[in-house]
């Protein structure tokens, strides 16, 4: 069946004019937002030896060569509820940019119906019809794809989204991991130096017996060694309360952690895998969201604007139509009907204006929170970095430190065996064996975690040339 040639003639008679119209509508995006930033061309703070790309970025805690930390990041993030809530948020999106795409299409649709009527005087007819009916709102300004750009950008600040949840998720579960080490560590540096302050109480207790010293040596040993007694029930706590926090965040109950492996907290190479400063901005999916909203914004201007434009609507149906069933294959069965709908804006007290005026606001927020995010990214990497240098500065000294300060330990209570120094050179002695070696023990895992903020800042933990984050 064919539409009358009239009909035709006067569809294409109405579209054409209004197309050549719509060639005037906004663009949907205004350039690049990068250029509203001038960014430097490399780091100020100072750096180790850099790697000549950041391909060691996506996965960069096997850098620290432990498979207990490996094995706990990566089933965070194929466990974690974060993780989950991020993924279903991703998902939620993409739908809504299917719908917004799915306006620039006509839609179709099927009908059936039977009917029976009459009155007392005529009796009763029935009536039966089939067909197809069609319509179509042709995008002449520009607004429903401004809006499916729109969704569409939607769906992919989304997605940057899911990786920057796993990059922070990367991150924290290194940092209680480290904590979990740390803690270990600052317990075992206590029990030690309880033992050894324990055997100065033994000896203080044997020169008093002897009547060499006072008691007040053994009371001052016996003192010393309960303040360090003290210390362990409130290690053992945090301990406890960082192996909860890693528990959470791998997706478990907080007492479901399997046990760790103690030992020392390791470090990466000194070689890192750091990029100029365009590239992180490139890499950090925090800074990429923040861009793909500022498009957004933009596309919603453009949808905004295109509201001030006339709009056309093609409607039709083509079907068949009969008193009987049967008659439904007649050839006089058969109903056409086209429709052809222009609707302008003349007067709405101000509404579009507005609406458009609030798009422009909001683009002009999207693109401050993006210049926020640029700015706080190159603040972290730059923090990270200084923060490096001091920790390996302090790392020698403190290591040095620790060392005399066992020495000197070992000497004092020596010669206090002997009798040739008073007991508060043995305590003093102690106090600063247990400060330094806690101190060392920090640093260190204080250089551990600077790395591991160093590569959350880099936007390290997933792959930005991937279609989906990893």
């Amino acid at each position: 069946m064919r539409l009358p040639r009239a009909a035709c003639k006067f569809v294409l008679a109405l579209s054409l004019p209004l197309a050549l119209a719509a060639c005037v509508a906004p663009p949907t995006a205004e350039g690049e937002p990068t250029a509203a930033i001038e960014l430097p061309a490399r780091w100020s703070a100072p750096a180790p030896e850099q790697a000549a790309s950041a391909t060691g970025l996506a996965a960069w805690w096997q850098r620290f060569g432990d498979a207990e930390l490996s094995a706990l990041v990566e089933d965070a993030l194929r466990t974690s509820p974060t993780v989950e809530a991020a993924m279903a948020a991703l998902r939620q999106s993409r739908a809504l940019a299917d719908v917004a795409a799915a306006g620039l299409l006509p839609s179709v649709g099927a009908t059936a119906s039977a009917q029976r009527s009459g009155t007392a005087a005529q009796g009763s007819s029935n009536r039966f019809a089939a067909g197809l009916n069609a319509s179509w709102e042709p995008d002449l300004s520009g607004g429903t794809r401004a809006g499916a750009d729109a969704a569409a950008l939607d769906a992919r600040a989304a997605q940057l989204r899911l990786a920057d949840v796993q990059v922070s998720l990367a991150a924290e579960v290194a940092l209680a991991w480290i904590d979990v080490r740390l803690l270990h560590a600052r317990q075992a540096i206590a029990q030690d130096n309880l033992q050894a302050q324990e055997d100065t109480l033994r000896i203080a207790r044997w020169r008093h017996q002897a009547g060499l010293v006072s008691a007040l040596d053994v009371e001052q040993a016996s003192a010393a060694a309960e303040q360090t007694r003290a210390q362990l029930p409130l290690l053992r706590a945090s301990l406890a309360q960082a192996r909860h926090r890693l528990a959470v965040l791998s997706g478990r109950p907080p007492a479901a952690l399997p046990e760790l492996a103690g030992g020392a907290v390791p470090l990466p190479p000194d070689v890192l895998a750091l990029a100029f400063p365009a590239d992180t901005l490139r890499q950090r999916p925090d800074v990429r969201q923040a861009e793909a909203q500022v498009l957004a914004a933009r596309a919603r201007v453009a949808q905004a604007d295109a509201a001030r434009w006339p709009s056309l609507n093609l409607s039709g149906s083509l079907g068949l139509q009969a008193l009987t069933l049967g008659g439904l294959t007649g050839g006089g069965a058969a109903v056409r009907s086209l429709m052809a709908g222009l609707s302008l804006p003349l007067f709405d007290g101000g509404a579009i204006a507005g609406r458009l005026r609030a798009q422009q606001a909001a683009s002009e927020q999207a693109l401050a929170h993006y210049r926020a995010s640029v700015l706080g990214a190159l603040q972290e990497v730059e923090d990270a970095l200084a923060a490096l240098a001091g920790d390996r500065a302090r790392g020698v000294s403190l290591q040095a430190a620790a060392q005399a300060a066992e020495r000197a330990q070992a000497l004092a209570r020596q010669q206090y065996q002997a009798g040739l120094i008073d007991f508060n050179a043995v305590l003093q002695s102690q106090r600063t064996q247990l400060a330094a070696q806690d101190s060392q023990a920090s640093a260190r895992a204080s250089l551990a975690a600077n790395h591991v903020r160093l590569y959350k800042a880099l936007g390290g933990g997933w792959a930005a040339g991937s279609a989906d984050p990893k």
